[in-house]
């Protein structure tokens, strides 16, 4: 308390000064309708954009609830494809408000861990047994095809992603249908992969898409990228093989959708028993 009597004793001229400007300040504004308008502009303004970066701020904070919010509205949104349906024409003659069943449901989940600079890549998602989540099921981003679901725990899940050596799916070419196989390159560019085995009737250009194919974990028609180069060095003979931009940029994974086929258990069952007998 001595001391803030001392300094203040020391600089009391400064403070005498700074009440007399302040209390000035008052009265001029106070009793001028132009300065007091101008005075009452200028605070909202600045009132007005603190109010605006409190709000910026708040949003920021909310940004997860957001996004998780709109992960669920995406996957609720893919359940509604018709690609995601199958036809069932007999159900037509009893049913007459569709021909349509539920084949595929999507799952959203959260990316927690990732890699793309190595030989055989993974994701870890938060989602697991407790969700409906099974080995084999297949795992797709908003842009495409993501990778299949190869360990299960009972709140999280890994998945081999597409940038994997032993990753190999069932895609065709938009245009034509012509089935062939879509694997990573061995340059291990997390951006490219290779369309191989694609018959030589087949006439791809540049640019065109490359998609699922109905012999693949997904719904036919998602996304696995573009032809960027003809004429790949690997393989050759009777088949076409092709360079793909890929559609999903691996890097900027936040939110997936696992994709869960309800005839995956049916037709591994089926499977299984004809190759029981060709034994």
């Amino acid at each position: 308390m001595r001391n803030l009597l001392i300094f203040i004793t020391k600089y009391n001229a400064f403070f005498l000064f700074l009440i007399f400007e302040i209390a000035s300040l008052i009265i001029y504004i106070k009793y001028n309708s132009f300065q007091k308008a101008s005075f009452i502009n200028s605070t909202n303004r600045v009132s007005s954009s603190l109010y605006a970066r409190a709000d910026e701020f708040k949003g920021y904070l909310s940004l997860k609830e957001v996004n998780d919010g709109l992960a669920k509205e995406n996957a609720a949104l893919r359940n509604q494809l018709r690609s995601y349906k199958y036809a069932d024409t007999l159900a037509k003659r009893t049913v007459n408000d569709t021909i349509y069943k539920q084949q595929y449901v999507t799952v959203e989940a959260k990316v927690i861990n990732n890699s793309i600079n190595k030989r055989n890549n993974y994701l870890t998602i938060s989602r697991g047994t407790k969700d409906g989540i099974a080995k084999g099921m297949g795992v797709i981003s908003d842009a495409g095809v993501v990778g299949k679901v190869v360990f299960v725990g009972e709140h999280l899940a890994i998945v081999q992603s597409l940038l994997h050596k032993d990753s190999r799916f069932s895609a065709m070419l938009a245009t034509n249908k012509e089935i062939g196989y879509l694997e990573w390159g061995e340059d291990m560019d997390p951006h490219k992969g290779l369309l191989i085995d694609v018959s030589n009737n087949a006439q791809p250009k540049i640019g065109e898409a490359v998609v699922t194919s109905d012999l693949s974990l997904f719904p036919a028609g998602v996304p696995l990228g573009k032809v960027s180069k003809l004429n790949a060095k690997k393989g050759g003979g009777f088949f076409l093989n092709m360079e793909v931009a890929l559609a999903t940029d691996f890097s900027k994974l936040e939110y997936v959708y696992v994709v869960i086929n309800k005839f995956a258990q049916e037709q591994n069952t089926l499977e299984a028993q004809e190759k029981k007998a060709d034994e």
